[in-house]
Order: structure tokens, then C-alpha cells, then sequence
């Protein structure tokens, strides 16, 4: 083969984003993306996933994103190909993921001519980017801005003075598709990347520290939330023991931990369905970081809190607020950790707090949680807050949970009990969407460290099929599935109160016509069911003593139609009833 501009352009590419720490590419088959291909196939620092279907590859990639922090490259062919990546872009944008989207295209000269597998790719994503690019051809001429041009995606992708997020780079190559890469343009000396892009503004100032501590005095809380923009756990709890203020801790936070000093509530929907616990529980100031909870219960708090007087400070890294209420009275822009250890470090001169507030909240907390216990502790069926419960506190540290939006993330946050060893948990809850969920957990699982779980319902399963089309080794992953006949959560709307049965169960639940456990079968997989609380239990030793510890397997877990609701119903009953006597 003969030396290539197109060649020498896709090795250079990748062999600085590699300089910047590229360690994960995600590649889907076709002919118009060789170059780059072959290139990435090339690079032995980098680690090439194979797979079919380019939507389940978006969000493979942004598993990987999730999991390491750091951006993986996706790669796809022209046409619908790149049509494909759309979903996946829209959930790296809202949760702020770093992406890096590669997508071959067809020279000028073929477009707007009827030729095969083109369309219009420039401009595909509006509103989703951090930073786009389209070059063009390679031509020798321009060899001297491609490292500055895959730098720039990198550095763009990871954030700096903005949140990070997908970067595209629109990639046109004319046949012949392979050649031989001739010399690289030289990289820096140093063998790092061509560009950096600082970090600047994330220390909190002084005047926002003082005014923080200036509200010592009041009844407040913390409400932590998981995504980009959270604090590190152990700052906040920290700051709310310091203070005396509970922390309402979604588990995505990693601070719904037990033993801790602070009162680390995690049953804050529940406690705060009981109408005269929400009203004597109003705090004077509310500190909100990372994403809003799951929970309209406790997102209608939040709002009547502030009608009632209440100051929220939403504290975002990237002065973009998670506030769908608006009802934040100031938007802090510093990164949370910084914030919280500088007060900490300066709530080090002040005498101790008065505790009753902080002990009301802690006395509500752990009466509900011992009688939730009891109540599901008397039951052998499982119901999705059983289940949920079970899974999440068999696991540990050095377990990532990926949980489905829908109804498992909310049983999770609604019903998690707090956990000495917590996992580290991972939900697409940027668009919130049950889309690609499977390839998440599968790309999160694939980017290596801890034991990888997956926890989602029969529909977000069944939505992402195509992601047990595997076209190499499956990473080890133990994947839940809340088998409950169709869209669970619709259940709880009014439309299930309102329409007719069938015109319910046809346009909302649309249960599904094929079942989940000869599917998966069907692709390889291992499959178990569990029907009962001591079946799970068997189920989930089993996976950690040995008997499906590596590889790939499901366990179905059947719930009831007609007790998915009641099962929550259940549930918010034993708490609110738990609180009679408070």
C-alpha cells in the first residue's frame, strides 16, 4: 500500500489523543471509517471494543465515560451510522460525560448527488457539543494542525471553564480508504498532550465561605446528589456533622453511609410522604449539590420549603444549576469539595452545635427504617423494594451498581437503607431515559477495576437488546432484571386511574410479547431466576462464591403486575405508620 495523507492523518489523531489519555475506543464495522479503524487497531494503548450496533456503542462509550471519568473515543461509518450515536450524545450532554464521537463521512464531491450512505453530518448534533469539528479531506498541506485538532477534542470533551461533555469530529475520507501512514507530525517533546486546558475558578472564595458559615446557626440540611458536579462523600459528610445538619443522601452521592457521624438519611421519600413530618421538618436552609433527586416527593419539599422562607444554595462546579423547581436562591459556581473543606477547616474555631434538630431527623430516620425492616423481613415474597434493597446492600465497595431509570432507580433512592461499605452507584439520569441502559452497564463493566452489577426493569432490557449482540468477549457483569410485565412506573400516573384497563395496558404498560430469560439464553448468556427472598439471597451468593463470578449472567426476578404498586404502597404504609408515635 502507498503512503496516505488520509493514513498518516488518522495514526496522528490517534496517537495524540492517546497522548492525552485516551485508553478505550469503541468501534462499529464499516468501510468509509478504514482509516481511522486501522488506526485504532494499530495503537496498543488504546483498547478497541468491537461492536454492531452503533446506538449500543454510544452508550458504551459513555459507560466507559462514567466509569473512569475520562472520555472514550466512539467511531462510526457515514450515513445513518452516524445517526445512530444521537441518543447516547443527549444523555453525555445532560449528565455531563465526556465523549469523544469520530464519524467517517463522504467527500463534498458525493454528497447531494443520491450516493450511497451519505447525508448531511455536518451539524448533526445541535445542542449537544462542547466543541464540533469538520476538516474536511486530509490533506498533506494541513498536517500541521491534526495534533491541535485531536488535543482539542480531548481537552474540550473533559471540561474546564465548562462542564464536560461530547465533542464530534465529522471526518470525510476519499477512496482509496487504506494506505500506509508515512512520518507523523512531531508531538511535543515531553511526550504529552499538544494542548491543556486548565481548570480555572474551581476554589470557592473567601466571601463564600464566610457566608456559608455565617448560617451555622440555622436549621439546615444538605441534599446530596450523584453526577459530575457532586461532592466528594466524605466532605459532606463531614460539613453536616460539623453543622449538625442531616444529609439527605441519594445512593449515586456515595454518601448514604452508615456509622457515619452525620445522620445520613435514606428514607427521605417516605418520611417526607407523612404531611406533618414534612411541614416540621422545613429547614431554615437547604445546601443542594450534584443532581436532584428521583423523588417528586422530595422535589416538592424543596419548593415548599422555599415558599415557606427557606434559603437554597445550589452549589455547582459549573454555575449551571440541577434546580427543575427554581426555587435556589443563590447558585454557588466552585467545585462543592473545595467549599465544604473550607468550611469544615474553618468551623474548627466555633464551639459545638445544638443537636436536637439533627436528633429529630435521626430519631425519624432510624424508627423507619427498623419498622420497613421488620415489615419486609416478615416476607418471603419479593417485591421491587425487597429486591432492590437486598441487591444494594449485598454489595460493597469495590462493586459499581448500574441502575435503569424508571422504577429501580427510585427504589433505590427511596428505600436503600444507609451502608457501612457503600457501592459505587451509576444511573443515566441526565435525560432520564430508559435507552441504552444495558450498554452502559456493559461499557462501564468493560472499562475494568470493580465487579460490575446492573440492576433494570424488563422494558429498559428488552428496549436495548441489541447490546447482547457482542462481537468479541462479554466483560463479567451480573445483570437484574425487574421482570413486572411492562412499564411498571406508568402504574403510578393518573392515566392508570383514569382510562380504561385496556386502553391503559396497551398505549403505557405494553407488555412485552417475548420474555427476557430465553433472550438472553438465546444470546449466550447464563440465566437464573429468583421468585422469592430466599432465592435471591441464593442467587447472589452464588455469583460472589464462585459459581457465576466470571462472565456474563441475568437472573429475572418476576414481579407481579397487579403488585407493583402495592408493593410501594406497602412499604410507604409501614413508614408512615412508624411515625404515628413520633
Amino acid at each position: 500500500m502507498a503512503v496516505s495523507a488520509q493514513a498518516t492523518f488518522a495514526a496522528t489523531l490517534v496517537d495524540e489523543l492517546s497522548r492525552c489519555g485516551v485508553r478505550h475506543a469503541v468501534l462499529c464495522p464499516g468501510s468509509r471509517s478504514t482509516p481511522l479503524a486501522v488506526a485504532l487497531a494499530a495503537d496498543r494503548r488504546i483498547r478497541l471494543h468491537v461492536r454492531l450496533d452503533e446506538r449500543s456503542a454510544g452508550f458504551y462509550a459513555l459507560g466507559i465515560g462514567l466509569a473512569t471519568g475520562t472520555p472514550a473515543v466512539v467511531c462510526t461509518t457515514s450515513g445513518t451510522a452516524a445517526v445512530e450515536l444521537h441518543p447516547a450524545l443527549v444523555e453525555a450532554h445532560h449528565a455531563r460525560v465526556p465523549l469523544i464521537a469520530l464519524t467517517a463521512d463522504r467527500p463534498p464531491e458525493l454528497h447531494d448527488t443520491g450516493a450511497p450512505q451519505t447525508v448531511l453530518q455536518h451539524g448533526i448534533y445541535p445542542g449537544l457539543l462542547r466543541f464540533s469539528v469538520d476538516p474536511g479531506v486530509p490533506t498533506w498541506e494541513a498536517g500541521w494542525s491534526w495534533r491541535s485538532l485531536a488535543s482539542r477534542l480531548y481537552a474540550e470533551a473533559c471540561g474546564g471553564a465548562r462542564a464536560p461533555g461530547p465533542v464530534h469530529a465529522n471526518l470525510a475520507f476519499r477512496e482509496p480508504l487504506l494506505g500506509e501512514p508515512g512520518v507523523l507530525p512531531a508531538g511535543r517533546p515531553s511526550g504529552g498532550a499538544w494542548h491543556a486546558m486548565a481548570a480555572d475558578g474551581a476554589d470557592a472564595s473567601p466571601e463564600t465561605v464566610d457566608s456559608l458559615i455565617a448560617l451555622r446557626d440555622k436549621l439546615g440540611c444538605i441534599v446530596a446528589g450523584g453526577g459530575a458536579s457532586s461532592a466528594d462523600p466524605g466532605s459532606v459528610l463531614a460539613l453536616g456533622a460539623a453543622l449538625g445538619w442531616p444529609v439527605i443522601a441519594d445512593p449515586r452521592s456515595g454518601a448514604r453511609v452508615a456509622g457515619s457521624d452525620a445522620v445520613v438519611v435514606s428514607l427521605a421519600d417516605p418520611l417526607l410522604r407523612v404531611p406533618r413530618l414534612a411541614r416540621e421538618l422545613l429547614p431554615e436552609v437547604i445546601i443542594q449539590v450534584g443532581e436532584p433527586p428521583a423523588s417528586k416527593i422530595v422535589t416538592q419539599w424543596l419548593a415548599s420549603a422555599a415558599t415557606h422562607g427557606s434559603e437554597m444554595w445550589a452549589v455547582d462546579r459549573w454555575g449551571e444549576p440541577r434546580d427543575p423547581a427554581r426555587v435556589a436562591t443563590k447558585v454557588i459556581s466552585c467545585d462543592p469539595g473545595s467549599l465544604f473543606r473550607s468550611v469544615l477547616a474553618a468551623l474548627a474555631d466555633f464551639g459545638a452545635q445544638d443537636r436536637s434538630w439533627e436528633l429529630l431527623w435521626q430519631d425519624c430516620q432510624a424508627r423507619a427504617e427498623k419498622h420497613l425492616a421488620d415489615f419486609l423481613g416478615s416476607h418471603n415474597e419479593l417485591s421491587e423494594v425487597n429486591a432492590s434493597r437486598m441487591i444494594w446492600s449485598f454489595l460493597s465497595r469495590d462493586d459499581l451498581l448500574v441502575v435503569s431509570s424508571s422504577m429501580p432507580v427510585r427504589a433505590l433512592e427511596w428505600f436503600a437503607p444507609a451502608h457501612a461499605d457503600p457501592p459505587g452507584v451509576i444511573a443515566n439520569r441526565g435525560a432520564n431515559g430508559i435507552d441504552g441502559v444495558l450498554s452502559t452497564a456493559l461499557g462501564v463493566a468493560a472499562s475494568g477495576g470493580r465487579r460490575v452489577t446492573a440492576l433494570l426493569g424488563d422494558l429498559a432490557f428488552l428496549h436495548d437488546v441489541s447490546a447482547l449482540s457482542a462481537l468479541e468477549p462479554v466483560p463479567d457483569i451480573e445483570v437484574f432484571v425487574l421482570d413486572n410485565g411492562g412499564g411498571g412506573i406508568f402504574r403510578f400516573l393518573p392515566q392508570a386511574r383514569e382510562l380504561d384497563p385496556g386502553t391503559f395496558e396497551r398505549l403505557f404498560v405494553t407488555a412485552p410479547v417475548v420474555e427476557v430469560e430465553p433472550v438472553a439464553r438465546g444470546f449466550g448468556w447464563s440465566v437464573d431466576s429468583a421468585c422469592s427472598v430466599d432465592e435471591l439471597a441464593d442467587v447472589l451468593s452464588a455469583g460472589r462464591n464462585g459459581d457465576h463470578c466470571r462472565g456474563h449472567h441475568l437472573t429475572r426476578i418476576p414481579i407481579a403486575a397487579e403488585r407493583v404498586a402495592a408493593g410501594y404502597s406497602e412499604c410507604h404504609a409501614a413508614v408512615a405508620e412508624s411515625l404515628e408515635m413520633v
